[in-house]
């Protein structure tokens, strides 16, 4: 009997524009929320968006979760 084909891979729940927030704990940026720009190499751009300022930061996927 043959054995099964693995399952594909699930498709990632965080998506470019997706709002997300950082949970990383050693991060300068933890808690703080923004939305994934593109996703490359298991990791994405965020833009994050407050008052005055604007910042991109690149970060792993790992660190980060949807609200």
């Amino acid at each position: 009997m043959p054995s099964p084909s693995p399952s594909p891979d699930p498709v990632p729940s965080i998506l470019p524009g997706s709002s997300v927030t950082v949970r990383d704990p050693c991060s300068i940026y933890r808690g703080y929320t923004g939305i994934v720009q593109r996703i490359s190499d298991c990791r994405a751009a965020v833009l994050f968006e407050g008052g005055n300022w604007d910042k991109l930061v690149t970060l792993e996927l790992s660190q980060l979760r949807l609200p």
